[in-house]
C-alpha cells in the first residue's frame, strides 16, 4: 500500500512542473492570439464513495476566472484557475442501507488550474452567418489540490492530477461579450476525495468504499467573457443588400 501511494505521489510530482510548463506555454500563446478573459459562477458536484452521479443536494458553490486563444474559427485554448466547496454525506445521499451505517462525511476545499481544448460545432465567429451561438466540447489536462481534512486514514498527497472534460454553450450579446453555460466532468486517479478508500478488511465492503474506483468531480455554471477583438455581430444579408443599393 505505500508503495501505491508514493508512486500515486510520485506521478503528481512529476505532471506538476510538466503541467506549469504547459500552462506558461498556453498564457504566451493566449497573449498572442485573439485573447478573450472571464469569469463564472456555479458548483462543484462530487461522485465517489459516499455519492454516486449527479445529486443536487450536494452541490456546492464555486467560482473560475480563464483566459481564452482562438486559434482559429471552430477551436479554442484555455487556460482556468477554478476554486470551490466540495461535500458529499452518506446523511443525504446514502447510496444503500450499508451507507447509511457508515454514516460518514466531508466538506473541503478544493483549487484546480486546468489547461484545455475546446471545439466549437458551429461557425459562430464568421460574418457570412447568421448564428449567434455554438456548442462545443472540451478535453485537456489539470492540477488540483484539497484542504480541509483533519485526518486521513492513510498517507497521501493532496496535489493530485485529472483529465478535465465536457460541454458548454455560448451565445454572443455584442461584439465584444458573450455568455456561457458549461458542465464538465473531472476524472481523477485518486481515492481520497471523500477521504474514504479501503479500510478494515473483515468490513470493508459494508464501512468503507472501494479503493480500485477513482472519485470524480464536477463543476457546472454560467460565465460571461470579454474579448480584446470584435466578435462578428451577425446581420441580416438582405439589410446589407440593400444597403449596397
Amino acid at each position: 500500500m505505500e508503495n501505491k501511494i508514493a508512486n500515486i505521489t510520485g506521478k503528481a510530482l512529476l505532471c506538476f512542473p510538466v503541467f506549469v510548463f504547459i500552462w506558461l506555454i498556453g498564457l504566451r500563446t493566449v497573449i498572442a492570439q485573439e485573447t478573450e478573459v472571464g469569469f463564472g459562477l456555479g458548483g462543484f458536484k462530487y461522485s465517489g464513495d459516499l455519492s454516486r452521479g449527479i445529486n443536487l443536494k450536494s452541490i456546492k458553490p464555486a467560482g473560475t476566472v480563464f483566459f481564452r486563444s482562438n486559434i482559429s474559427k471552430a477551436v479554442s485554448f484555455r487556460i482556468a484557475a477554478t476554486g470551490g466547496k466540495l461535500a458529499g454525506s452518506d446523511e443525504k445521499t446514502p447510496i444503500d442501507l450499508f451507507a447509511e451505517n457508515r454514516d460518514r462525511s466531508f466538506d473541503i476545499f478544493l483549487f484546480e488550474a486546468s489547461t484545455v481544448f475546446e471545439y466549437h460545432f458551429l461557425k459562430w465567429r464568421e460574418e457570412s452567418t447568421l448564428i449567434r451561438w455554438t456548442p462545443y466540447f472540451f478535453g485537456g489536462f489539470a492540477i488540483f489540490g484539497i484542504s480541509g481534512e483533519s485526518e486521513k486514514p492513510e498517507e497521501y498527497s493532496n496535489i493530485q492530477p485529472a483529465l478535465p472534460f465536457g460541454f458548454g454553450f455560448k451565445y454572443v450579446l455584442n461584439p465584444k461579450w458573450y455568455l456561457g453555460a458549461e458542465f464538465g466532468a473531472r476524472k481523477t486517479f485518486f481515492d481520497y476525495l471523500d477521504n474514504v478508500s479501503s479500510g478494515d478488511g473483515t468490513i470493508k465492503d459494508y464501512q468503507y468504499g472501494n479503493r480500485f474506483d477513482s472519485d470524480l468531480y464536477y463543476f457546472m455554471g454560467l460565465s460571461i467573457t470579454y474579448s480584446f477583438y470584435n466578435i462578428p455581430c451577425p446581420t441580416s444579408p438582405y439589410k446589407k443588400n440593400y444597403r449596397r443599393r
